[in-house]
Order: structure tokens, then C-alpha cells, then sequence
């Protein structure tokens, strides 16, 4: 899907739907991240969505036609009726993906279980190119070798396989030995999360400005080795990287597009964002803008999914790139990044504020 006229304000391209669902399936993990958005722990909490609730919430999803959903946690594996759920969304026709804590349940015959299910996707995190550095921040010895595990087990079942990295002070010189350790996988897509200090993630954890810029910079290096696709979570700023050595302006992307149809820039023309194009649905039935930005617009369990979306307050401020404040707010870039809104919360407490780790100044 190519948004039209780039050029003229969207901000009702993602006013009817998002382009992507994350639910929290559960906040149980038995895992012990430094950085847990979700501050899991290793039980389920009594008042998560129950079965019922869970099936009517996929239900709302396949009518709605949501292009991508995706299961996570926690860990979804904590779920007993997980299979059940898997399976109401394989017979729905919902495009869908699992993204399941590398831990001892994380079996090759669950696995296999799960794509005979109809799971075609799944994603496995790693969070530093050796064991130290990723089970350090995992809390748990020996991840790092079950992640390798894992991932090989997932690429002989003939399952797409996606890596999820969060980049903070522990890794950020380790990032093109990580590309290097995953490319071995022949994985489809690299999803490179800059860490956002919510939940357990300390502020002293994050990058400054000219370290995420200088991160991003590498991350494009990366991506002209075609070795796998690559996209930023809460680093929209990407976009921006991308369209300068592109030397494509932000009003000429559509232009671009048709000339050459590259994956990058149709990606890059979606601007997806935290409540535009984006939504997050908590264990407990919360709707929020993402899973980095608590704030809920209402609840599942109360509320149809698309009326909470389409009518919250919230959500259509955030679709709404005039109404940014600072330089984010004056920035020619706005409609296709618009920064950070789960970090401009979290640091200046500001839902609109300016992202405070992009070192890009606005030509006005």
C-alpha cells in the first residue's frame, strides 16, 4: 500500500485502520530483562484477557482487516490456550506473526506444533553479538545459545524468521557484528527497537542523539549489503536517513516510488507510528498508541477495538503531525516520521513533544 500525496498532510491515511496490531498476549515470561516495557514476571495476571475475550478481540481484528497482527508478550507461550488462539486466527485468514521468549519452552516440537497451526512468521530477540552481552541483558544464563538454537530449528521447519533487537548503551558497539551473527539465519527482517525508558529501561540505558544518528547511519551501511531487510521501532528518524542518501525529499517519495518501486521507500512512505498506523493492545484489554506508550485510549473488554482507534482523543492527536511541538512540529520530515511519541513522553512527559534523541535540525 503506497499512501497517496505524501505531500499533503495525511493525517487521515491511518484514520479508519492501522496497517499494524500488536496484542500482549500475556505479561508472563520467564525471562528477566533489564529493559521489560512490560515489567513481566514469571506468573499470569489474574485479569488478562480470558479466552473468550481473547477470540472476540481476533474476531474484531479479521473484520477489520488489519494487514498485520502479531502475537506477543511476555511470552505467548505461557498461554495454555495459546493453540486455540493460533488457530482461530489461521481459520480467519488473519495475517499473523508470534513473537515467543526464547526460553526451555520454546521446544522444536512446539515449534513444529505451531506451524502445522498455521504460524508462519515468528520472532526471536537478540540483544548483543556474544553470550555475555546478551544474556546479561536477558537476566537469564545461557539464552544467547538457545537463541542460536532456536533460530536454526525455526529456519529448517521452513518458517519466516524475523530478529528483534533493542539497542541501548549495552550494544551500541556491537551492531554490525550482531548483523553478522544473524545473517547466517537468512532471516527476512531485522527490527532494530531503540530503547525507550518505560517499564524496567532506565534513562542511563538509552543513546543520546548523536549516538542513535550515528547507529542509524550504520544501520543503512547494513542495509545496502542486502543481506536482510531492516526497519526501526521508535527510531522513525530512519525514514529521514533513508530518504537523504536516497536524495529523495519527503514530498517527492510518491514520485520516487513510481519511477522505481523500492521496497525501502514504500516502506519508508507508510510512516507508520505510535497511534498512526500502529496500535497496541495490553494483556489486560488496554488500547494504547504502542506498547512503549501506556497510555490507553480505552478498553477492549468495554469498547470495540476500531471505535477506540478511530474516536479516542489520543490516538487522533497522534494522526495529527501539525499538532507536534518543537522541532518535530516544524520538521519537513513530520508526515513520514513525526519522532518518537513514546519517547518524547517518556522524557519530557509530553506526548507531542520533540524527540529528544534526533540530532536532525529542521530546515525552517
Amino acid at each position: 500500500m503506497i499512501p497517496a500525496a505524501l505531500n499533503q498532510k495525511p493525517q487521515n491515511l491511518y484514520a479508519d485502520r492501522p496497517y499494524i496490531a500488536i496484542w500482549e498476549v500475556t505479561r508472563a515470561c520467564d525471562l528477566a530483562c533489564v529493559h521489560c516495557r512490560a515489567c513481566a514476571e514469571d506468573t499470569r495476571y489474574p485479569d488478562e484477557l480470558n479466552t473468550e475475550q481473547a477470540l472476540n478481540l481476533i474476531h474484531q481484528i479479521a473484520e477489520w482487516k488489519v494487514p498485520l497482527f502479531v502475537l506477543t508478550g511476555g511470552d505467548p507461550l505461557k498461554r495454555d490456550d495459546l493453540m486455540l488462539l493460533v488457530n482461530e486466527c489461521s481459520k480467519l485468514g488473519i495475517n499473523f506473526a508470534l513473537a515467543p521468549s526464547v526460553t526451555p519452552l520454546l521446544t522444536r516440537d512446539r515449534l513444529k506444533e505451531l506451524k502445522e497451526s498455521g504460524v508462519h512468521r515468528i520472532s526471536l530477540s537478540l540483544d548483543g553479538a556474544d553470550a555475555p552481552t546478551h544474556d546479561n541483558f536477558r537476566g537469564i544464563p545461557g539464552t544467547f545459545n538457545r537463541f542460536l538454537e532456536a533460530s536454526r530449528q525455526i529456519r529448517d521447519l521452513g518458517i519466516k524468521l524475523q530478529i528483534n533487537t533493542t539497542i541501548g548503551r549495552h550494544n551500541k558497539d556491537q551492531v554490525w557484528n550482531m548483523a553478522r551473527v544473524i545473517k547466517s539465519f537468512s532471516i527476512d527482517l531485522w527490527s532494530v527497537f531503540f530503547l525507550v525508558p518505560t517499564g524496567r529501561a532506565q534513562k542511563k540505558q538509552a543513546l543520546n542523539a548523536p549516538e542513535t544518528e550515528e547507529i542509524l547511519n550504520q544501520l543503512y551501511d547494513i542495509l545496502g549489503m542486502d543481506w536482510f531487510d531492516i526497519k526501526t521501532t521508535e527510531a522513525h528518524h530512519f525514514r529521514r536517513i533513508i530518504l537523504q542518501n536516497k536524495k529523495v525529499k519527503p514530498e517527492e517519495i510518491n514520485q520516487a516510488i513510481a519511477l522505481n518501486p523500492d521496497p525501502v521507500l514504500i516502506r519508508t512512505s507508510r510512516g507508520v507510528s505510535d497511534g498512526r498506523g500502529f496500535v497496541f493492545i495490553s494483556h489486560t484489554g488496554d488500547v494504547c498508541p504502542s506498547g512503549f506508550l501506556p497510555l490507553p485510549g480505552g478498553n477492549v473488554k468495554k469498547e470495540s477495538l476500531a471505535g477506540i482507534y478511530q474516536n479516542s482523543s489520543l490516538f487522533k492527536s497522534l494522526r495529527n503531525a501539525d499538532g507536534l511541538k518543537g522541532k518535530c512540529g516544524r520538521c519537513e520530515y513530520r508526515y513520514l516520521c513525526g519522532g518518537s511519541r513514546a519517547r518524547g513522553f517518556a522524557m519530557t512527559g509530553d506526548v507531542m513533544g520533540a524527540d529528544p534523541f534526533c540530532a536532525y535540525q529542521p530546515a525552517h
